[in-house]
Parts: structure tokens; C-alpha cells; sequence
């Protein structure tokens, strides 16, 4: 069993959230994540289409977080001047911070990566432009940034394998990208 956090689609109010081909809520706010029944995915602006009509071209899952770091392969630039968390004042991803992603090499070849990060002596996390190059460096053509901070969490074969916020303690999420 392996399983990341997700984007924590519980901490806001808006974004497209679908979830196993079903529409949970269609609140256009961010680029979000497109994950189609096909085994691809692709980074897309929420703002320009809708719920529905994501359904329509076949997808079955969506994040909503950010932002893309990878487009065809090519590092989106400016990623290091968002903010995103707009449900409660725009937070700063600038810097260097634990981060968590899900990348595509292929259809249905996906990498995870999560970087743990703010503990001085041991990581001090990466930037949004770091964290583009490692999944470009791993083969990815797309890659998406999902909740990090303290929830950067990676699970494996029956525990956790990074150190959440530096010292192991793991925080309350509301979703996870879970494989079985």
C-alpha cells in the first residue's frame, strides 16, 4: 500500500472536486489537476471550463491545489510568485518548504514525491522551481503540486517514510492519493 496527502479539498470551499467520475462541487478558484480515465493527466485552469464539461472529456479525478509544475515536459514559469489558499487570505508559496506532487512520466506511469522540510539539521525543503526540476530530472512530462507544509506525508508498505513536519508528527487531512 502506498498513499501521499492530497490537496485537501476539505480545507476550502471552492474548486472543481471530482472524485471517481462523480461531480462534488464546481466552484471555479485555481489551476487544478485533471486526472482522465485514459491513465493521463493535465494541469488546466479551473476558471476556464467547468465541472461538466471536464466530465465529458473523460476524467475521473481532480485536484485542486497548485499550482502545475510541469507542462510538456517544461517548467511553468513564474511558479515561485504564486499564492494560493485563498478561502482564508492568500498564503506565500514562495521559499523553501516541505512539498508534496504527483508527476507523469507516461499513462498510467505516475511518480509521488514528497520533500520534508523547516527542520533545521535535516531538510530545508525546496523551492517551487526546485521542486519542478526533480520531477522534470525524474522524467515527468506533467507534474502538480498538492497540499505540503506540515501535511507533506508519504506512506509505505505500512508506514510513514518521511518526516512530517521534521519530527514524524503527522497532521489531520482530509484526503489522500492512495494506491492498493
Amino acid at each position: 500500500m502506498f498513499a501521499v496527502n492530497g490537496d485537501y479539498y476539505g480545507f476550502r470551499d471552492n474548486g472543481i472536486l471530482i472524485r471517481n467520475g462523480v461531480l462534488y462541487r464546481d466552484a471555479d478558484a485555481r489551476m487544478g489537476l485533471a486526472m482522465y480515465r485514459d491513465g493521463t493527466m493535465a494541469v488546466y485552469d479551473e476558471r476556464t471550463t467547468t465541472g461538466a464539461a471536464l466530465l465529458a472529456a473523460g476524467v475521473w479525478n481532480t485536484l485542486s491545489f497548485g499550482p502545475g509544475l510541469l507542462e510538456n515536459g517544461e517548467i511553468v514559469p513564474g511558479i515561485d510568485h504564486g499564492e494560493i489558499d485563498n478561502n482564508f487570505g492568500l498564503r506565500s508559496i514562495q521559499g523553501n518548504n516541505p512539498r508534496t506532487g504527483i508527476g507523469m512520466i507516461d499513462a498510467n506511469h505516475f511518480v509521488f514525491v514528497v520533500v520534508d522540510g523547516r527542520s533545521s539539521g535535516y531538510s530545508r525543503g525546496v523551492t517551487m522551481t526546485e521542486f519542478a526540476q526533480i520531477f522534470k530530472d525524474l522524467g515527468a512530462s506533467v507534474a502538480y503540486n498538492v497540499d505540503g507544509g506540515g501535511s507533506a506525508t508519504m506512506y509505505f508498505n505500512g508506514g510513514v517514510v518521511n518526516k512530517p513536519q521534521g519530527n514524524g508528527d503527522q497532521r489531520a487531512i482530509s484526503d489522500i492519493l492512495y494506491i492498493g
